[in-house]
């Protein structure tokens, strides 16, 4: 093949995987999107369609039972599951964000325990940085883990933990060596069986509704020694990496919740008449559908280069992850905005979904690293 050519069209493969998920989304998942919402319960219906169907965790090694599918593949899953249910799009996006530490960093005994139960749809993983207190800088974090002989002792709370209750897995930083800063944090996988584990009750949010968001507390949590993942005192570092790996899968959930929101708004300007013709025959209402359409694929385009970058580890990949989140969780927010102008008074109304993509969007510029934080981001890299 013409070196170019891929530069400018995804491999045929990764058509049929949109194909595969998008007839799963609209058949299995978005009939039940409006009541996961309305309900604020998690969408069992999505879990078990795209379980069956191996499109829960597709980025687990094939050595560990998964499908060992590329970055760009987990995207394009992640983001034609956003396009009907931004909270179903949250199962492979978290999958993939509490197993990365693993996958990255831990030891071979450690990944066969916890890879192939995630890879077979037996157990799902949650990632636990955040605390109250420390959002932003996550290195001011106050939970502690101590050694105590063949085991690990960790004490303390971690706040919006995403689909904390239904998981099995949490991959969980805590100051091993409070005096060191951020070289004194380390990974662990707690269980949720593991003694002195316990979840909160789930936050009352504005959007994402079906995922469970909850505090999860660590009270004399005793895990077995080898569940940290790599050596004591590298969990930060673990931690920004698996960010650079996983915040282009919230640009993929953002662009498909736009997505969703645009095509929604484009059949019904087709449909709606006023004056007597139809909203899509006035200029002004084309000219803002034109703008929503070129703002999507900007940001689909840059998440799947920071998805090609991911998959080879290239240098410049802290910027394209950055960028690709930032672009696509702004673009989401603006073209739902406008989706649900478009719609006019309809659009206000649960009749029609893009209130609740609208309110969906807003998330994608706050977790994994606020927009702000990611400019401030992508600005130390670029002036390295």
């Amino acid at each position: 093949m013409d070196a170019s050519f891929g530069i400018y069209r995804l491999a045929e493969e990764h058509g049929y995987v949109r194909d595969a998920v998008r007839e799963i989304a609209e058949g299995a998942i978005a009939p039940y999107a409006a009541d996961v919402d309305d309900k604020s319960r998690f969408p069992v219906e999505a879990r078990e369609a795209l379980t069956n169907a191996g499109f829960h965790a597709v980025h687990v090694p094939k050595e560990y039972d998964g499908e060992g599918a590329d970055a760009i593949t987990g995207a394009i899953v992640v983001e034609e599951v956003a396009r009907v249910c931004a909270s179903s799009s949250l199962i492979p996006a978290v999958n993939k964000l509490g197993s990365t530490p693993v996958i990255l960093a831990g030891s071979d005994e450690l990944k066969r325990e916890v890879l192939p139960p995630l890879a077979r749809g037996e157990a799902m993983f949650s990632y636990a940085l955040s605390e109250r207190e420390a959002g932003s800088d996550a290195a001011s974090m106050s939970t502690r883990a101590v050694r105590d002989g063949d085991s690990w002792v960790l004490n303390g709370t971690k706040a919006w933990i995403t689909n904390s209750g239904v998981s099995s897995y949490y991959t969980v930083m805590a100051k091993t060596d409070p005096a060191a800063g951020s070289r004194g944090i380390s990974a662990f996988v707690v269980h949720r069986d593991d003694p002195g584990f316990s979840v909160g009750t789930p936050e009352r949010k504005l959007g994402v509704k079906g995922s469970p968001t909850c505090e999860v507390y660590f009270q004399n949590c005793t895990i077995p020694l080898h569940r940290i993942i790599g050596e004591p005192g590298t969990g930060f570092a673990t931690a920004m990496r698996t960010l650079d790996h996983t915040r282009l899968a919230i640009g993929a959930q953002a662009v498909g919740i736009a997505q969703g929101a645009f095509d929604v708004a484009r059949d019904y300007m087709k449909q709606r008449k006023q004056f007597g013709r139809a909203i899509a025959d006035f200029q002004s209402l084309q000219f803002m559908l034109a703008e929503m359409a070129m703002k999507i694929e900007a940001a689909r385009q840059m998440v799947y280069v920071a998805a090609a970058k991911a998959e080879r580890n290239e240098p410049d990949l802290t910027f394209y992850s950055a960028a690709a989140k930032v672009l696509a969780s702004d673009t989401a927010m603006a073209v739902t905005t406008d989706a649900v102008q478009l719609l006019g008074g309809a659009g206000y109304t649960k009749d029609f979904p893009v209130e609740r993509m609208m309110r969906d969007a807003k998330i994608t510029q706050i977790y994994e690293g606020t927009n702000q934080i990611n400019r401030i981001v992508m600005a130390r890299q670029l002036l390295k």
